[in-house]
């Protein structure tokens, strides 16, 4: 059997920063786990730029902010397993993993850090009518193909779902000399980034059509074509407003879901809201010992924020070992008001701040012009006057130690309010 301080299951960014942030604090046993041949996760693909503005000060692509963080994990010595399946955790912190160079090991923890990240809904999640011909893939499993396979998927595209991968798969596509010829989506608004809807979109004059969806797929051997037609209030489409495209490929980018099968099966707590584990201020799950971080959380939509959540996580993880975080004392749960559909950390315990606490939420339409209100026991500490609000993008609140140490600790609610009420 081996056995380590911590085991931090995954190697893409939440990882990574994860064990260095442990290893920074004082904990030198360390494994990364990462089923993947390379460590990086998702950043090897993500070969455009715009990673790193927070962190590092500097515009990187996915592969250079990936880098930087491998350069650091192994200066700093911490061992790592790559092609290596978790196959599940147990309560008291033992995992199984498998691969082709150890077989079947099993590792002890004496604390572990979930950092899995999340996969894509696929076509069978969303139920679109039609055969199954080739040309029909999730916006990420091209973008795989296209910046480190090699493979051009296609050339005449239709991209359903205005999420980020989908949204720069559209410029990418473009870029390799394909056609997109619009990117549908279902809801009244877009689920990516604004920047990215004006540079991927805009600036190649692809159409959005929001309100939008793929009600068929022509074609029996390879896609020949799409149905599109606009949607109601209840989401269900209108009878007269069908459009056919030409293509010869299908991308979905129709949300992600954070990958936490291990997670459900060793009996943590979940949140239904984000599919995630529900956390504290510690980033700790529901079983003592057991951290999350990153897209296994919530999913997030810049890097620079799973990277600071994750070091924080590492931290954790550390002080845990060190048997410096608090398990006693009161617990403020937090609340999303109106307009806010989830918080995270959904706990809270005072005591274990050290002077702030970062409160990360998503909204759940678009708003303009409000205020985003923090209570906390009913009273309101906090107002910050918010121009543009879109469910694409996370907003992030720090409050005040002595503001949490003053309450009797109920609940802290965050809600949103027109401006002047």
């Amino acid at each position: 059997m081996l056995a380590y301080d911590i085991v931090v299951i995954g190697g893409g960014p939440a990882g990574l920063a994860a064990a260095i942030e442990a290893k920074k604090n004082g904990v030198d046993s360390i494994l990364v786990i990462e089923r993947d041949r390379e460590l990086g996760g998702i950043l090897q693909q993500c070969i455009h730029n715009g990673f790193g503005l927070h962190i590092f000060k500097e515009e990187l692509t996915g592969p250079e902010y990936a880098e930087k963080f491998i350069v650091e994990l192994q200066k700093l010595g911490i061992e790592y397993k790559l092609d290596t399946m978790v196959l599940n955790i147990r309560e008291d912190r033992l995992v199984n993993a498998i691969n082709t160079e150890d077989g079947f090991m099993i590792i002890k923890a004496r604390a572990i850090v979930l950092a899995m990240g999340c996969r894509e809904r696929t076509r069978g999640a969303i139920n679109i009518s039609g055969t199954r011909p080739a040309g029909v893939f999730t916006a990420g499993t091209a973008q795989r193909f296209v910046n480190m396979e090699g493979y051009m998927v296609g050339k005449k595209v239709v991209i359903l779902g205005s999420g980020d991968i989908g949204l720069i798969m559209a410029r990418r596509m473009t870029l390799e000399g394909a056609k997109v010829l619009a990117v549908a989506e279902l809801m009244p608004f877009s689920g990516g980034l604004t920047r990215n809807i004006v540079q991927c979109l805009d600036d190649y004059d692809i159409p959005l059509l929001l309100s939008h969806t793929v009600i068929e797929i022509k074609g029996k051997d390879r896609v020949e074509g799409v149905v599109i037609a606009k949607v109601d209030e209840n989401k269900r489409p209108i009878k007269g407003t069908e459009k056919y495209y030409e293509c010869d490929t299908l991308l979905l980018s129709v949300g992600l879901i954070p990958e936490n099968e291990i997670s459900e099966n060793v009996g943590i707590k979940m949140d239904p809201i984000t599919s995630g584990p529900v956390v504290n201020e510690a980033m700790e799950t529901s079983i003592e010992g057991i951290f999350a971080c990153g897209n296994v959380v919530h999913v997030h939509d810049l890097v620079d924020f799973v990277t600071e959540e994750s070091r924080r996580a590492g931290k954790n993880a550390a002080k845990y070992i060190k048997n410096q975080i608090q398990s006693e004392g009161s617990i403020t749960e937090t609340k999303p008001g109106k307009g806010i559909s989830y918080i995270v950390p959904q706990k809270v315990r005072p005591e274990n701040i050290d002077k702030t606490l970062d409160l990360f939420m998503r909204v759940d339409n678009v708003y303009h012009n409000m205020n985003m209100v923090i209570s906390i026991d009913g009273k309101e500490i906090k107002r910050m006057k918010k121009r543009h609000l879109a469910p694409g993008e996370m907003e992030a609140v720090k409050i005040k130690k002595e503001d949490l140490m003053d309450s009797k600790h109920a609940e802290i609610t965050i809600s949103l309010v027109e401006e002047g009420a």
